[in-house]
């Protein structure tokens, strides 16, 4: 059964989760907002408008400077792990470090080597140090890490899983370093080292599924990634494993539940937002589709129908509108909270979350970057900080997140630059490994793809 990805702080047996889906269910289009926003006949959904206006435009290269800097300065220079969570304003003292926000951190030094916002040699030598360490002295189980460890020690922390989907996502920012940094002899080594340790065969657990993790009070959790979320590349990667590879027919194994909100259909499990993000930040899957689905432009209908939803909720929280809008996994006034929707999840109260536009911007370009604009400018200082955009924030409450939130900051700063220059995806899809499971896979070209990033 699938779930949200644990993160922004807190040990994964706490955090407030998704409602449960039994499998094969599929989540319930409201009705009401159907009638009410049925999509325009004639307008592609495949089709957004992909104009980004100057202004935007330096606001993204703004975020994704910030962004960097985040990831860069709230590692630890020995370990290179990163926090989980650092101060949007003070000094950061937290020691739990998160492999996802690692991930993305190891990501977004490539994006700040090469566009200039970190010195190049300080980027390559932060990467060779983060891989020596995750490989060399960090604890593992049949390569796979722990969801939340001591910056410093690399020790699990919160009594939390061996985490299959965030040690995902720190493989993706290890595969993206061994094509970016291609030259530097040891990185390229380390990270196919550590890709190859990794034994996605044991995590099958003798199902046809992933399992989300493992605790070694335990054993394997008795959730599996098999209904659609945030886990196309990963199963991707186990596939295309060079030592351990999973079979083929895990893949079509996935449950595809529809939901179908004011006309839009689209594959979607009971989950936030970002699960129609993360697997797009480092893959390329525009212009074409496997045997079910063309993934994003499924992801552009997500995020249609989500700025519908949204807009919706505008009758209940009137600082919701075409120019504000955004809910996804995120803190809140109240600790950490997955919502979003559509359908609704969780208890929602009018708070707004950055990195729903931010991590979307491929996919809605004009309107994405639009959202992220119009929050710079009405809410100013109180949502702008040294690293970017505060998590969250409550514009009726006048409340606004202290902290920034590596998940969170890293699909910003990826998707971002995806946008502006599709960097991510071309140097991640340099890895043989990927294009080979793709084809495993039987994706094709679809003649019917409206790819709109260049």
């Amino acid at each position: 059964m699938a779930m949200g990805m644990g993160g922004g702080g807190l040990p994964f047996q706490n955090q407030q989760q998704a409602p449960p889906t039994t499998p094969g269910q599929q989540p319930q289009p409201e009705q009401s907002a159907a009638q009410k926003y049925v999509h325009p006949p004639g307008q592609f959904i495949n089709r957004p408008l992909t104009q980004v206006s100057k202004q935007a435009d330096a606001l993204l290269d703004e975020m994704e400077e910030r962004g960097c800097h985040f990831f860069y300065n709230e590692a630890s220079p020995k370990t290179g792990l990163v926090r989980d969570r650092a101060s949007a304003a003070g000094i950061s003292t937290s020691r739990a470090a998160s492999i996802a926000a690692t991930g993305f951190g190891l990501s977004a030094l490539c994006i700040g080597a090469k566009r200039g916002y970190l010195r190049a040699g300080d980027c390559e030598q932060r990467v060779e140090k983060t891989l020596a360490f995750l490989l060399e002295d960090c604890p593992h189980e049949h390569g796979f890490l722990y969801h939340f460890i001591d910056i410093e020690s690399g020790q699990r922390m919160f009594n939390s899983e061996l985490s299959s989907i965030d040690t995902a996502l720190l493989l993706c920012g290890v595969l993206l370093c061994r094509t970016y940094f291609a030259g530097n002899a040891r990185i390229a080594a380390l990270a196919t080292t550590f890709y190859r340790r990794i034994d996605w065969q044991w995590m099958l657990d003798e199902g046809a599924t992933l399992s989300m993790g493992w605790l070694p009070e335990q054993g394997f959790l008795k959730h599996r990634w098999d209904i659609y979320a945030e886990l196309m590349t990963m199963y991707l990667m186990a596939i295309g494993s060079p030592t351990h590879p999973i079979p083929v027919e895990t893949w079509n194994a996935l449950q595809r539940p529809l939901v179908n909100f004011g006309g839009i259909e689209y594959i979607s499990g009971l989950a936030p937002l970002f699960i129609h993000q993360y697997a797009h930040a480092w893959c390329d899957y525009r212009d074409q589709r496997d045997l079910h689905a063309n993934y994003f432009t499924n992801s552009i209908a997500a995020t249609r129908a989500h700025q519908l939803w949204c807009i919706r909720l505008g009758q209940k929280f009137n600082w919701i509108d075409q120019d504000m809008w955004g809910i996804s996994a995120s803190d809140s006034r109240d600790g950490y909270r997955v919502w979003g929707g559509p359908p609704s999840i969780g208890t929602l109260d009018g708070t707004l979350v950055p990195c729903a536009a931010a991590g979307s911007l491929p996919f809605l370009p004009a309107e994405c970057s639009h959202v992220l604009l119009s929050m710079r400018e009405k809410m100013g200082d109180r949502v702008w900080t040294r690293y970017g955009f505060v998590d969250a924030f409550d514009m009726k409450g006048n409340w606004f997140a202290e902290d920034v939130l590596g998940i969170d900051q890293g699909i910003s700063v990826l998707m971002a630059e995806n946008l502006r220059s599709g960097f991510v995806w071309q140097y991640f899809m340099q890895n043989r490994e990927i294009t080979h499971a793709m084809s495993e896979v039987q994706f094709h070209p679809d003649p019917d793809a409206n790819s709109q990033v260049l």
